[in-house]
């Protein structure tokens, strides 16, 4: 079985191209696909925390910061004169190679994590489902983490066309189920167990805090290359148009079936059941299934956190493997062009599983991946960095004078500062 090549371009067969809407919405459902995993299912445990009205806040706020950042983000590859390169040759063409390089390795560093972190989620959501709901014995963690990481891994193998079809036919029915299991939640809601701050001091701070994980949670960059290439081969000129229509959907969708979710879990648990639940170190679905007795809840929640999760893996993987061919490009070029792009695929590949096996056996705190690794750098990558290209580039000046992006670099600044702040607390 051969590893796809990163170069490789066949998201748009010769059906699509004659009929772009299909090639827009299958984009949607892959890039909702790619945004709802491990952070979804780990964003109530933090957006709860603060209590009602900054869950509020953060609601109000999620979608214009998802739409706005995503789409300058698809702009700085769409709009490039040189068509048909990822972002990672596209910062080196816009900035210069140094500069380049170093946003090649900071687009690494901000989706590589995340794989790591799928690795140790979907590891802990199977022994939480084989031992809690199936009555099962518990699997040695490196034999259970090496079989799950190893089925997520062969769908990558067999290239990217099959990736996006195994992503949505997993995602028709996560969105089906997690509308299913809010609606379901209603009758436990109670705002009794809530604490929320009452000066409004407090309550800023509450949303400063959470704003970085609702940053990693809505987060859909990693794809965002592949999806400005797919734009580009299908509507030419037209490329950075329609990417904001996907986008603008894709927003909507997240912020509806997704925040309806965190809401009906949030109110659900109460702090005390979040708090239980980030010390578990488990997806909030694993903990309501073991904590709320109802056959629906305990296996119906375990079966959305893996398929969100699983979902979510391939377009990260993605992402991290396109960073990683660019940094390795950049330290070997001469060993890279000897290789040929196959070869290393499979080695990234190689990379890829053990390392994520590795941590799946070590059980980190997901949260503090998230929190400590994540955070910063995607904000940096996905709100910063398309907002100074901006200001810099001629390809992009027609999009200066827009007041998003004052509404962007705001955001950005919010959650890079609130990531710096809980490190050093």
């Amino acid at each position: 079985m051969e590893a796809p090549e990163l170069a490789e371009k066949p998201l748009v067969t010769p059906e699509e191209k004659q009929n772009p809407k299909i090639v827009n919405r299958s984009w949607v459902i892959s890039l909702f696909g790619t945004a709802v995993g491990a952070g979804v299912l780990f964003l109530p445990i933090n957006a709860g925390a603060g209590g009602v009205w900054p869950l509020l806040i953060v609601t109000l706020l999620i979608g214009p910061m998802t739409y706005f950042s995503h789409r300058a983000l698809a702009r700085f590859v769409c709009v490039s004169p040189r068509k048909g390169e990822d972002i990672t040759l596209v910062a080196a063409d816009y900035f210069g190679d140094v500069a380049g390089k170093v946003i090649t390795v900071l687009y690494f560093f901000a989706i590589y994590p995340i794989v790591l972190i799928y690795g140790v989620g979907i590891t802990n959501t199977l022994d939480s489902l084989i031992v809690n709901q199936l009555g099962g014995p518990q699997i040695p963690r490196v034999i259970l983490s090496g079989v799950a990481i190893t089925l997520l891994m062969i769908v990558m193998l067999v290239g990217q066309r099959i990736m996006l079809i195994v992503t949505q036919v997993l995602v028709y029915p996560l969105i089906a189920l997690l509308f299913g299991i809010s609606l379901y939640l209603i009758p436990s809601w109670s705002l009794s167990g809530l604490k929320s701050p009452t000066d409004f001091g407090g309550m800023m701070f509450a949303v400063w805090l959470v704003i970085p994980v609702l940053v990693f949670a809505f987060n859909h960059s990693p794809a965002i290359s592949q999806f400005s290439l797919a734009m580009q081969r299908t509507h030419g000129e037209a490329a950075a148009e329609n990417a904001s229509k996907v986008l603008i959907r894709t927003a909507a969708l997240l912020v509806g079936f997704t925040m309806f979710f965190v809401w009906s879990c949030v109110l659900a648990l109460g702090s005390d059941g979040l708090a239980a639940a980030r010390e578990a170190n488990l997806p909030v679905l694993s903990h309501l299934a073991n904590v709320h007795g109802t056959p629906i809840i305990a296996y119906l929640g375990p079966a959305i956190a893996i398929a969100a999760i699983g979902s979510s893996f391939f377009g990260h993987y993605l992402g991290a493997a396109e960073g990683a061919a660019g940094i390795v490009r950049t330290v070997a070029p001469k060993a890279t062009a000897a290789m040929g792009n196959k070869k290393l695929s499979l080695y990234i590949a190689a990379f890829m599983f053990l390392t994520t096996w590795a941590a799946a056996i070590i059980n980190p705190s997901i949260l503090g991946l998230i929190e400590s690794l994540s955070g910063p750098v995607i904000a940096s990558i996905l709100y910063l960095m398309p907002m100074y290209a901006i200001y810099q580039v001629d390809a992009l000046k027609p999009y200066r004078k827009q007041a998003s992006n004052i509404f962007v670099i705001i955001a950005g600044i919010v959650a890079v500062s609130g990531v710096a702040f809980s490190l050093f607390r």
